[in-house]
């Protein structure tokens, strides 16, 4: 089996690594190792993404843990494609912009980035597009835990967004939403 651990270009961070799914399927163990990697995967890009709305969706300009994370989400803000203004120099209304109904970390995109990342990672196939669901919920989880166990109501709402997007998908390939595995 040949497994890559570079990181691709869509998917790099500083503080967790999203691993690439270069792996060539020969036998069933393979098959299960890169549904494991996509849980994996789908674990981390949800938890980067609802931790970072969450910060921004709480943000005090005189906090330096903002500041701390600022450098950490460099590489992060670089590959989900935010080119706006430098995060550590935002005021408290530019930050409420970006988490707005139409903002970069609004519900509606930050969601369509997460669904996005498992639906194009899974394909059409269906243990991955499992794997990949119920990472980002774990994602979230663990996003919650990190935040000392509960997030600002966007995130949750960011979170169901994704989900549904994700069922939606499922069900127009013909997969039922339940997993009768489980």
């Amino acid at each position: 089996m040949n497994i890559s651990t570079s990181l691709s270009a869509n998917a790099s961070y500083s503080s967790q690594q999203v691993k690439s799914s270069n792996i060539e399927i020969k036998t069933q163990e393979d098959a299960q190792e890169l549904k494991a990697y996509m849980q994996e995967n789908s674990i981390t890009f949800s938890s980067i993404n609802i931790d970072f709305q969450s910060s921004v969706s709480s943000f005090n300009s005189n906090s330096t843990d903002f500041e701390k994370d600022h450098e950490e989400f460099q590489n992060f803000l670089q590959d989900v494609g935010y080119n706006g203004p430098n995060i550590g120099s935002l005021s408290q209304e530019e930050a409420i912009e970006l988490v707005s109904e139409d903002g970069f970390f609004g519900i509606d995109k930050t969601s369509q980035r997460i669904a996005d990342f498992v639906l194009s990672g899974a394909g059409e196939d269906e243990s991955l597009l499992r794997a990949g669901r119920a990472g980002i919920l774990q994602g979230f989880d663990e996003a919650k835990q990190i935040s000392g166990g509960e997030l600002p109501d966007i995130s949750y709402k960011t979170i169901e967004k994704a989900v549904e997007i994700i069922d939606k998908a499922m069900h127009s390939m013909g997969y039922s939403i339940l997993d009768s595995n489980s």
